[in-house]
């Protein structure tokens, strides 16, 4: 019989362990035995608590969006004022936080892109997290932009974020946190100028 409290310790030790073994050997040869060798625990344990790969690999990815709008929420929280522009900084900083763009977390979000076109349940993880995202920063642009504008500065911030976020992960040397923000931040004050 499991001690009390320990299934969400359990739970977050074969995620950890998940993330670490897909990070080692990529998602394809993952399997549940190489999971619970890097936990340290049996097989049977990961089938316990998780039923099957796609289970795991399910509570895996739904615990990274957890890591990001964890990082959103707390960047917003802490943002100096709840002007449209510092909000959509906020929300910048916190797609390039260092959860985000650390070499594990990278390679998780590279696998689980990839694996979302052949895999409805993470397919249906990633359309809510765009639209999040989306709604996220058109709510803001809308605040200080006409609607089908701040729809437009919306779509182009988002594909931004993405696209430097991969584009950096895609790179040989360390993600460049500063360029990106940079980058994104002229995006916003294009958008933004003479407004705000």
């Amino acid at each position: 019989m499991p001690k009390v409290g320990m299934h969400p310790i359990r739970r977050q030790q074969l995620i950890r362990a998940t993330l670490t073994t897909i990070d080692q050997i990529g998602l394809a040869d993952t399997t549940l035995a190489q999971v619970a060798s890097t936990a340290g625990l049996s097989p049977g344990i990961v089938s316990h608590y998780f039923g099957d790969k796609d289970g795991l690999l399910n509570a895996t990815m739904r615990q990274v969006l957890r890591e990001l709008h964890a990082a959103i929420a707390k960047y917003r929280r802490e943002a100096r004022d709840d002007l449209p522009k510092t909000q959509l900084q906020a929300i910048i900083d916190a797609n390039f936080d260092d959860s985000q763009v650390n070499p594990t977390a990278m390679r998780a979000w590279l696998t689980f892109w990839a694996a979302s076109m052949h895999r409805l349940e993470l397919a249906r993880l990633q359309r809510v997290n765009d639209r999040r995202l989306y709604s996220n920063i058109c709510w803001q642009f809308r605040r200080a932009l006409p609607v089908e504008r701040a729809r437009d500065a919306a779509r182009g911030l988002a594909a931004m974020i993405d696209g430097l976020w991969l584009r950096g992960s895609l790179r040989d040397s360390q993600f460049d946190v500063e360029q990106a923000r940079t980058i994104a931040y002229d995006y916003l004050n294009r958008q933004l100028e003479g407004l705000v």
